[in-house]
Order: structure tokens, then C-alpha cells, then sequence
């Protein structure tokens, strides 16, 4: 049973994770730089293109593990504080803050 309400936590944080970048994406206030570098770092994910095929034992899937992150660290690091609090915030939190 721990492995599959960890699964489903996982699950849960991934689509947070994606909803957030969306959210920056779409963000007038998002330096254009990191909307490039987070759209090339979609684009590689999505891509059957790799710099190091993954046939390549360890060294091909090493490739994915250190580009994908690093993208996205710095079109984060190049984002105001501002706009990241405000594209955290999840649905319910927009909700319940109109609300109140």
C-alpha cells in the first residue's frame, strides 16, 4: 500500500510541477528568457532527439538527467520572487483567497 499512495504522491507533484510552469509560461511578467528556456527544455523532453542516444549505457539516459534540470534551474533562478510565489499558488489557493 506505500508504494501506491507513493505513486500517487509522485503523480500528484508531477502535474503540480507542470501546472506551475504552464502558469509561468503564460505569465506577462515572465522574462522572455526563461519562457525560451523552459520551452527548449519541453521541447528536449518531448523529443526523440538526444544529444547522447540512450542505447548508450548509463551515458545516454545521463544526458536527460543533467540538460532537463539545469534548463529549468535556470530559467527559474532568471524569474522574480514575485512571479514564482504567484504562479505556486494552486487553484484552491486563488479560490480561498477570493472568497476571504
Amino acid at each position: 500500500m506505500k508504494l501506491l499512495e507513493h505513486s500517487r504522491n509522485l503523480i500528484r507533484r508531477f502535474s503540480q510541477e507542470v501546472e506551475f510552469y504552464k502558469r509561468m509560461l503564460r505569465n506577462p511578467r515572465t522574462p522572455r528568457v526563461s519562457k525560451v528556456l523552459l520551452g527548449v527544455a519541453i521541447a528536449y523532453a518531448v523529443s526523440p532527439i538526444d544529444l547522447i542516444p540512450d542505447f548508450i549505457p548509463v551515458i545516454g539516459y545521463l544526458d536527460d538527467l543533467i540538460i532537463l534540470p539545469l534548463l529549468i534551474l535556470i530559467a527559474i533562478r532568471l524569474i522574480p520572487r514575485s512571479i514564482i510565489i504567484e504562479c505556486r499558488q494552486t487553484k484552491e489557493d486563488i479560490t480561498t483567497a477570493q472568497k476571504g
